[in-house]
């Protein structure tokens, strides 16, 4: 094919997208592609390594495509750079054969199977009948993700003991949630009665499928693994926070950027309980008070209907005045997570053609008891104006950028980044006045520039500052930093052990929340210094949410030129 003809890079960018949903239908369900909602990916190793082998033949049609005329346009050139940086660290990652040790208390492929059942249609027979043979394919999937996990020992590529211990508790609670059933059984309960057979017998095989890769990872994996290290190293904890945060960091100045938060924010938060315990004797004595007296509610159906009512509150207060909201971007959904997954909140975007829209998740981890402090702004991170408004409005521009950058080639620091700032304008914005909303409001953001000192300080054993208040000048453990998370957290223990777990299933994503704030605080800054007084915040805004997904090496230069 000559030059002219070749296509350009988004072009190049959105065949990718239509060849990876027939490797994945996992990421087609999360499109709305229907005819994804009865398959299920190939999680063995020649399934990882047919995707690595799209990405490899997708950038050399890039190499084409950035020579074609008109390939430098400003348009073409994001989604070039976006492409290629995505390609190249999930390539990255691969050749390091990370895939055959993904195990941990989320974002496996395990629990990818799991949890895209949640998403997919289920309106009709036909959805319901789609669903059955969804079911049907579990027992093949898990199976070849244990082949994956079979090589990796054969090749003394282990996961971390912590988090492999925590996933079997996890596959244990799939299998039986108390019931005599397990979780894909009662999932299927739903279903129509014309379907009732089919269904049962198709989810009692996924159960099976469960248990059998529980009692695996159980009894050959967990032994085989005894006294590898729950840490990854600076070599790879530097991989994949590349591919967590799209840029390749400064560690040791990220790191010690977590500390200066840690100060900034101790002081803020000393003010703030303040007014709410005088003399206590730290904020989060303070918060623990708030735990038994403070504002909450009570049942879980409640809480769901509350939290909606937050986002639609906010959505009626920011629309018009700091945004301009399409229609279907001011549709989003609170519900309650499934059980047997990890603590944090989540969101999940809507399918493309919005049909199934945007939605919260809150885990209830059985409680049915909720202080509100610490769930105002989670909510404004996860939903409105966080998540949701910035992933919504790249599904809503979609056409004028391209379907790579509205969707799957999202770079996490950048959207977590985008949440954290969204939580930060609230306040800016009078939201947060009420004293327990805005304790809480810094408990969460104290909690992200933690998450920034622990994460890279266990990980590449750090020496802890002389100047800390905590063991001053040890090296981090991971019991350390359990140890310090938990006594500068309001959260409650099996939350902070689910965290600590977190990163050490998924290093490097957890720092992508400061550092992805502090580069949209810092575009923010630029263009406002460039345009003085005409500065617009909402036309800031909404151009800003209309560029698509992009690394935090390329994102403040955009948000500075907008």
């Amino acid at each position: 094919m000559s030059e002219t003809n070749s296509p350009l890079p988004r072009e190049v960018a959105d065949a990718y997208v239509d060849e990876l949903i027939a490797l994945d239908p996992v990421t087609g369900t999360y499109l709305g592609v229907k005819e994804s909602s009865s398959k299920l990916p190939d999680l063995s190793p020649a399934g990882q390594e047919a995707l690595a082998d799209l990405a490899r033949a997708t950038l050399a049609r890039l190499d084409e495509a950035e020579r074609r005329p008109g390939a430098d346009s400003d348009i073409e050139r994001r989604c070039a750079r976006l492409l290629r940086e995505r390609l190249t660290a999930e390539l990255a990652v691969h050749e390091a054969d990370e895939g055959l040790r993904t195990v941990g208390n989320m974002a496996t492929p395990a629990h990818s199977v799991r949890e895209i059942f949640t998403v997919t249609p289920n309106q009709t027979d036909e959805d319901w009948a789609a669903i059955a043979e969804r079911l049907r394919a579990v027992p093949t999937a898990y199976a070849g993700y244990r082949e994956a996990l079979a090589l990796g020992l054969e090749r003394k590529l282990y996961a971390a003991p912590r988090p492999t211990a925590t996933f079997i508790e996890q596959l244990t609670e799939w299998s039986d949630t108390g019931e005599g059933r397990g979780w894909f059984e009662d999932f299927a309960s739903d279903g129509p009665e014309s379907l009732r057979a089919e269904l049962d017998e198709a989810a009692r095989g996924a159960t099976a499928a469960v248990v059998e890769l529980r009692d695996w990872m159980r009894d050959v994996y967990e032994p085989a693994i005894e006294g590898a290290p729950n840490t990854v190293g600076r070599e790879r904890y530097a991989r994949w926070a590349r591919y967590f945060n799209g840029i390749d960091l400064d560690l040791d100045e990220a790191y010690a950027y977590g500390w200066s938060e840690y100060h900034r924010l101790l002081g803020e938060m000393k003010k703030e309980a303040e007014k709410i315990l005088p003399g206590a004797v730290t904020p989060w004595v303070a918060l623990a008070h708030l735990d038994e007296h403070g504002h909450h509610i009570e049942g879980v159906d409640e809480v769901r209907e509350w939290l909606q009512g937050l986002m639609d509150e906010a959505i009626e207060k920011l629309d018009g005045t700091h945004f301009e909201l399409a229609e279907p971007v001011r549709k989003v959904e609170s519900c309650i997570a499934p059980p047997g997954g990890a603590a944090a909140p989540y969101y999940t975007p809507p399918s493309e053609d919005f049909s199934r829209p945007g939605r919260t998740w809150l885990p209830t981890m059985g409680q049915t008891r909720f202080p509100v402090y610490d769930l105002v702004s989670t909510w404004y991170h996860e939903g409105v104006p966080g998540h949701h408004l910035q992933l919504a409005q790249w599904t809503y521009v979609a056409g004028s950028l391209s379907r790579y950058q509205a969707t799957i080639g999202g770079v996490s620091a950048n959207a977590e980044g985008w949440a954290l700032y969204a939580e930060r304008l609230m306040d800016e914005l009078g939201f947060l006045t009420d004293p327990e909303h805005r304790l809480g409001y810094l408990d969460a953001q104290m909690m992200r520039a933690a998450r920034v000192i622990v994460d890279i300080g266990m990980h590449l054993e750090l020496q802890i500052p002389a100047e800390s208040p905590f063991h001053p000048g040890e090296r981090w453990t991971p019991e350390l930093a359990q140890e310090f998370f938990g006594t500068h957290s309001s959260r409650p223990a099996d939350f902070v052990e689910s965290e600590l777990t977190r990163y050490l299933t998924i290093p490097g994503q957890a720092i992508g929340y400061k550092l992805g704030e502090r580069a949209w605080l810092l575009g923010r800054d630029k263009a406002r210094e460039r345009h003085g007084d005409a500065f617009d915040l909402k036309a800031w805004h909404m151009a800003a949410l209309s560029q698509g997904s992009l690394g935090l090496d390329d994102l403040v230069d955009e948000l500075s030129a907008l």
